[in-house]
């Protein structure tokens, strides 16, 4: 019998992954603000991913996490890394720090990776997360973008996105608890309202809004309310874990 949750988890998986593609293939067209949008809507696709194999009758299988595995690590490993690397606004302010830049794309590149890897093969049936998921941490990229590079909210300044996404890789491999958003998660609906003001922020972006303008002004306020989204989930989502853990002693 053809399990309908199944297929519809697998296509959700696919276009995470193409989406990531096309993240990629914006950066190194010289649009960064397209390929943010195409990573923030590549995490609805991977949450409905999980969402339909929860669903699913029959279990998860190790084609399905490798599947997912694979396509996390093109939309919220490679694309991120890329979008840190690859700067053709701003050049001439970039150009003293692409060794720096480089070498953290690497970086960032590995921690993804090695984080993904070890979740495929031994964390996967934990209950929470070790160390921050490559899509929060995909997603805390943005906002250092939005901030320090496009449209740069803050000024361009490449210092602050080398010490920001350093420490975001870092983050996504220490062995520090962070909860899965799911049903009855304390997080779940803030990291709902999360996801609602990356689009918010994104979407008008995509019109080039005059300074001052309705849209930039809306795009602005969303882009702070972005910040403390994700960084609520950063700082408060290893006690909400604790807190879950004991709600179930």
């Amino acid at each position: 019998m053809t399990d309908r949750w199944r297929i519809g988890a697998n296509l959700a998986t696919l276009a995470n992954g193409l989406l990531g593609v096309g993240a990629v293939l914006y950066t190194l067209a010289g649009n960064k603000l397209w390929a943010m949008l195409l990573v923030a809507m590549a995490i609805g696709f991977d949450g409905l991913d999980g969402l339909l194999s929860r669903r699913s009758p029959q279990p998860a299988t190790r084609f399905g996490r490798v599947a997912d595995s694979i396509a996390d690590a093109m939309t919220f490993g490679v694309a991120p890394a890329v979008m840190l690397a690859v700067h053709t606004s701003e050049a001439a302010t970039w150009a003293p720090y692409a060794a720096f830049t480089a070498a953290l794309a690497a970086g960032y590149l590995a921690a993804a990776i090695g984080r993904l890897v070890y979740f495929t093969v031994r964390a996967h049936a934990l209950p929470y997360f070790l160390g921050v998921p490559t899509p929060q941490s995909a997603l805390a990229v943005v906002v250092v973008l939005l901030f320090h590079d496009t449209p740069a909210y803050a000024g361009v300044a490449p210092v602050g996105v080398l010490v920001g996404a350093t420490a975001l890789a870092v983050l996504m491999v220490v062995p520090v608890p962070y909860p899965k958003v799911r049903r009855g998660a304390l997080l779940r609906w803030p990291a709902a309202i999360t996801a609602g003001l990356a689009a918010l922020v994104l979407v008008p972006l995509q019109f080039s809004p005059a300074s001052g303008g309705v849209l930039a002004t809306v795009a602005e306020a969303g882009a702070f309310g972005l910040l403390i989204g994700v960084g609520l989930y950063y700082v408060a989502g290893p006690f909400t874990v604790h807190r879950q853990a004991e709600g179930h002693a």
